[in-house]
């Protein structure tokens, strides 16, 4: 079986830092090698693989100052559509643009839709709702006005993150700085419990950033250290005593969630999306509705294991598991 795997170009795949849906194309292309599977990876051409790699866009326009966001999206979807006889089956990472092509080649496609980035797009997706072959990645993230294939939850790659019983007593915080994702909160919840804090993350919203998050950093109690990814990404999840994950948006899915948990470290989340998908409460971590309930929350982190947070994840939110799941449906196609 032929795969042209399609992934997103606003950072390299797998993604230096952020990048969450470059990440899970990373992830599934190369579980889906590691298998046997004929796979061309469509990406930008920094870009690493073991298998084939395809290429329009020499990089990621978040990374290049020159680059056009709309002409490299386009160049890069109607390279791979263009060829699309080539393979057997197209699997999307790319959000609802690729569907409008679906009907002038005669390849198979699945999408995976990663979120909604608002209500205006959901009509594409309802436009090619029986021949889109549409995953969830929560069911929580499941629209009513759309068919489902399957639900498949991220897959993290368990060689990147190792398990660690003992934490060095820092709370943490990880994921863009935005008010979606909950950072103030985060602060409010540190000081609130008199713990130290780590914050990372690439800064979104920079007002945000200045006014809400700033003024707390004092490399005292409240440190910010950038984007945090590689081998050091490990590291900081696993000597977190708990990573803080007060969103207030209904969340997909919530990668650093899974990381997390994978490395030993429990969850404290706003009880919204696909948390309670995730997190296991008080086994693995807590859901709560508040910043007071979270810092209850942390004076109770004695009472999880950090072994149940590893297993939990390795059962339910590995690569080969999501890969073993995706095969299945390229199977039924």
């Amino acid at each position: 079986m032929k795969i042209a795997i399609l992934s997103p170009v606003a950072w390299r795949t797998p993604p230096r830092h952020y990048g969450p849906w470059e990440q899970m194309a990373s992830n599934l292309a190369e579980g889906l090698i590691a298998r046997g599977a004929d796979v061309t990876l469509f990406a930008t051409g920094d870009s690493l693989t073991q298998g084939k790699l395809a290429w329009i866009c020499r990089q990621g326009y978040e990374e290049d100052p020159t680059a056009d966001a709309k002409v490299n999206e386009c160049m890069h979807i109607s390279y791979l559509m263009e060829r699309a006889h080539h393979f057997d089956l197209i699997h999307n990472h790319f959000d609802f643009l690729p569907l409008t092509y679906s009907r002038l080649i005669g390849t198979p496609m699945i999408t995976t839709i990663h979120g909604f980035s608002s209500e205006k797009i959901v009509p594409v997706y309802q436009r090619y709702n029986h021949i889109g072959h549409y995953v969830s990645i929560s069911h929580a993230d499941r629209h009513p006005a759309l068919h489902y294939k399957a639900t498949v939850y991220n897959g993290v790659r368990t060689e990147d993150f190792a398990f660690n019983p003992i934490s060095d007593g820092y709370l943490l915080y990880y994921g863009r700085i935005h008010p979606d994702k909950g950072t103030h909160d985060a602060i409010q919840i540190a000081l609130q419990t008199n713990r130290p804090l780590l914050i990372a993350g690439i800064i979104q919203q920079r007002e945000y950033f200045e006014e809400m998050v700033q003024p707390y950093i004092d490399d005292e109690q409240i440190y910010y250290l950038g984007a945090v990814g590689g081998p050091a990404r490990s590291e900081l999840l696993g000597n977190a005593s708990a990573l803080l994950h007060p969103i207030h948006f209904n969340e997909p899915f919530g990668l650093s969630v899974a990381e997390a948990m994978l490395c030993g470290t429990p969850v404290i989340a706003f009880n919204r999306g696909s948390m309670p998908e995730l997190i296991l409460h008080e086994r693995t971590g807590f859901l709560v509705n508040t910043v007071e309930e979270a810092a209850a929350a942390v004076e109770a982190l004695d009472q999880i294991d950090r072994y149940a947070c590893h297993l939990h994840a390795y059962e339910h939110f590995t690569t080969d598991r999501m890969t073993e799941e995706y095969l299945k449906i390229y199977r039924s196609l």
